[in-house]
């Protein structure tokens, strides 16, 4: 058991350090995922990750958006066509009976995630009928924790009581920013009223877990307008809060060349919007998980970090179980303990492969012996800010100083800024230092050391 000391906000030191880098849900991270690994070594691992007999933990991947969000960096399909959502249904029912197939059927699943895209995109009765199949090829843990992401500007109050009756306990929203001028500039138009009567539904519905996101370095903001969405964020009391570093890059996401690149907030207002969020989230009693995450102390977020039993994979921070993630639908990814693979990104050919009765993966890669090392090291910084040396020199058969011998060295200006403590029997990140976790566990990435171009978005 340890107690996480609050987090501390250090101007100079994050203008100093605020460089592209990964968020590491995984390592290696997917920007090393090639070809080479295909659905032949997927089919070969889905079969060997049995002999562990590890829980399972499902990601369902709705693509489809009503409309677009000038922000968004994820991979959607905008279309009002309800057409090409039956026949991507029809092709998501017949992958996971072929995934299933391969799979121990007592294994338990003790997690489920719909993302998107906008899962609410479906007709209630879609759900239905997708929540049918995956109960008919698995067997769910009766404590499961079954969450859905959701557009609040598409949906009803029967609609979110349909999604509790069905088994959903968790959800999560996207709020983004409450100043009209802000949701205009970003076509995301979302009245405050509505929000809180979406809340008051789901509230009534009795979900378990409620999370907000929001987004900061968005058009218009200012620290004073984004003080108001977080006091109205407040409000809303969800359990959990999101709050995400806009990534301005339209090269890389063309929707985002409709966002006029003079109205954003500049480096420094970014930084001060960031320090009030802070100053506000933990003023209230809110917990600094890490990466954007806030949680109340009650939330098992908080409690598993403090166990030092928290993790991390492409669903976010969990307090679950270590558990292979299976990955449903196009663009997914697939977690097991030695292996990721990742479904085809565009649509045609997804559907093509899926017709065909093959499985759908267009990349992974396999892990070796020095990729399990350096995730566990990796993982321990990001969930619970600290590496115990002693339990990973005992895990992997090694002497912890002699084989990290160059990364605590490059460790060094880093202490020396007070990011870390370099003690003799563990690595301590600081409060400072918890803002910059990405760049501490940087430094453990040998691809990232490796190789130079890739983009990634800014740690702050």
């Amino acid at each position: 058991m340890s107690v996480v000391q609050p987090i501390q906000f250090d101007r100079a030191l994050l203008q100093k350090y605020d460089r592209p880098l990964p968020r590491y849900t995984s390592y290696p991270t997917a920007a090393e995922f090639t070809a080479d690994f295909d659905r032949h070594c997927f089919q070969r691992e889905l079969l060997r990750s049995n002999e562990a007999h590890l829980p399972l933990s499902l990601y369902v991947h709705i693509p489809f958006c009503q409309t677009a969000c000038y922000f968004c960096g994820c991979n959607v399909i905008v279309t009002q066509s309800q057409t090409i959502a039956k026949t991507y249904l029809d092709a998501l029912a017949e992958e996971i009976a072929q995934v299933a197939a391969r799979l121990d059927r007592t294994r338990p699943v003790i997690q489920m995630h719909w993302g998107g895209g906008t899962p609410n995109y479906l007709t209630i009765d879609q759900v239905e009928s997708l929540w049918r199949t995956l109960s008919h090829h698995f067997e769910f843990a009766n404590d499961a924790e079954i969450s859905i992401e959701v557009n609040p500007r598409y949906i009803n109050r029967e609609y979110l009581f349909r999604l509790r009756d069905l088994g959903f306990n968790r959800i999560s929203f996207g709020l983004q920013d409450f100043d009209p001028q802000v949701q205009l500039a970003v076509n995301r138009i979302q009245p405050e009223a509505w929000l809180f009567q979406v809340m008051d539904w789901i509230r009534a519905a009795e979900f378990e877990s409620v999370n907000i996101d929001l987004i900061y370095g968005l058009p218009y903001q200012t620290v004073q307008s984004f003080e108001a969405t977080i006091a109205k964020t407040l409000r809303l009391d969800p359990d959990r809060i999101a709050v995400f570093n806009f990534a301005y890059l339209p090269n890389l996401k063309p929707i985002q060349k409709r966002i006029d690149p003079t109205t954003l907030p500049d480096g420094a207002t970014k930084l001060a919007i960031l320090q009030r969020v802070i100053e506000l989230l933990t003023s209230h009693g809110y917990r600094y998980i890490g990466m954007d995450h806030f949680a109340k102390p009650t939330d098992e977020l908080a409690i598993a970090q403090e166990a030092g039993t928290l993790k991390r994979n492409f669903q976010g921070y969990t307090a679950l179980p270590t558990a292979d993630l299976i990955g449903f639908g196009l663009t997914s990814i697939s977690m097991l303990q030695a292996a990721y693979a990742q479904n085809q990104k565009h649509l045609a050919t997804y559907l093509s492969e899926i017709a065909a009765g093959q499985l759908a993966t267009e990349r992974g890669i396999q892990l070796h012996p020095e990729d399990l090392l350096r995730r566990q090291v990796i993982m321990e910084l990001m969930c619970q800010f600290r590496v115990d040396k002693g339990a990973i020199a005992c895990q992997f058969d090694l002497d912890f100083d002699t084989h990290f011998a160059c990364e605590l060295a490059a460790l060094e200006e880093l202490a020396a800024d007070g990011l870390i403590h370099l003690g003799r029997d563990r690595l301590e990140v600081t409060p400072v230092g918890r803002l910059l976790i990405r760049n501490i566990a940087a430094v453990f990435d040998t691809y990232l050391q490796q190789k130079s171009g890739r983009t990634f978005s800014k740690a702050i």
